[in-house]
């Protein structure tokens, strides 16, 4: 039985993500960004333990992020480029913070629980890639600023965000960028 899938292994040999600022509106809707959260929910998660969640950004909520992210980049010493710059991060579409939400396990360590919102992230860039909308995978201040997850994204002390998947509709396509050099990169151990 012949389980190869020519398309996947060519979608993959050539995904690339699509910078925000290379996205238009709209972003996918409801039923759409749905199906692509159980597309990207279908990750290695050792326990069965499911130890992150979703908070969908809509353009509404993006809009009303964008001055208290801009004060609090502000109010953390950045400079005045730092804060418009987190602030223009919101303009995407629709984003996806992904939650990492870790649970409590004898058997899996946390550190396991965090790759698996970590594949979760590139499975929900990936399932929006393979859907036709552009997609990226970010973190920066309001993921990375405890105190603003929190506050503004909902987090609680506990969680960290895993990231940012900006979706929107694909602009121009983004220039291809150097790889990794994977003989450099690999050790063989016959």
């Amino acid at each position: 039985m012949d389980h190869r899938n020519d398309a996947a292994l060519e979608f993959l040999a050539t995904r690339r993500s699509h910078p925000p600022k290379m996205m238009t509106g709209p972003g996918p809707d409801r039923d759409e960004l749905t199906h692509l959260l159980t597309l990207a929910a279908r990750v290695p998660d050792h326990g069965k333990l499911e130890p992150w969640r979703f908070v969908v950004l809509g353009r509404q909520t993006l809009d009303a992020l964008a001055k208290p992210l801009h004060a609090q980049v502000l109010a953390s010493g950045q400079d005045q480029a730092a804060a418009e710059k987190a602030a223009q991060a919101m303009a995407s579409p629709v984003i996806v913070a992904v939650v990492f939400s870790p649970v409590d396990s004898p058997k899996v360590p946390e550190w396991e629980q965090m790759l698996s919102a970590g594949a979760l992230c590139l499975g929900l860039v990936n399932a929006a890639l393979a859907s036709g909308w552009g997609a990226a995978w970010l973190t920066g201040f309001a993921a990375l600023n405890q105190d603003f997850a929190e506050t503004h994204l909902g987090i609680t002390p506990r969680e960290r965000i895993a990231g940012l998947i900006h979706i929107g509709t694909r602009g121009a396509t983004p220039p291809e960028r150097p790889r990794p050099d994977i003989g450099a990169k690999t050790t063989w151990r016959p």
